[in-house]
């Protein structure tokens, strides 16, 4: 959604999350709050409990992006707003248009706010607010 707020164009933006290949996202809901853990899955056919080679929990790129965006198993919103930030500042400058627009990274923990200030000082806020959708694999 946009809105038009003091003198800027607001522009909310959700992003939704998926999980790594063979890993799902399961919602636990408890009185006051919900976490999102992330679960190893395994697609293969298999016997009993037992994980294939394949799907082992040593998938390094994989434990690495999990270490990175959670807490323990859960889903993690402040360490995701901040890999996220990290990642539009560094990617900011290899964009063509970074000569005629500034871009200032706004304070905020469970989202990824931008401020990007054009020619003739345009002013437009994005908000990346993350989701997970119900469902997902």
């Amino acid at each position: 959604s946009w809105s038009v707020f003091e003198d800027r164009i607001v522009y909310q933006l959700v992003v939704f999350l998926q999980p790594p290949p063979g890993y799902s996202f399961r919602l636990e809901l408890y009185e006051c709050t919900s976490d999102i853990r992330v679960v190893l899955e395994c697609t293969c056919s298999r016997t009993g409990d037992m994980f294939c080679f394949l799907h082992s929990s040593d998938n390094n790129q994989t434990s690495h992006v999990l270490s990175t965006l959670c807490t323990g198993s859960y889903l993690d919103v402040e360490e995701i707003a901040c890999w996220v930030q990290n990642l539009v500042q560094s990617a900011w400058e290899r964009l063509p248009q970074w000569h005629d627009w500034q871009l200032q990274l706004l304070p905020s923990s469970h989202s990824c706010r931008l401020l990007l200030t054009g020619p003739c000082q345009v002013q437009l806020c994005a908000v990346l607010i993350f989701a997970v959708q119900q469902g997902s694999p």
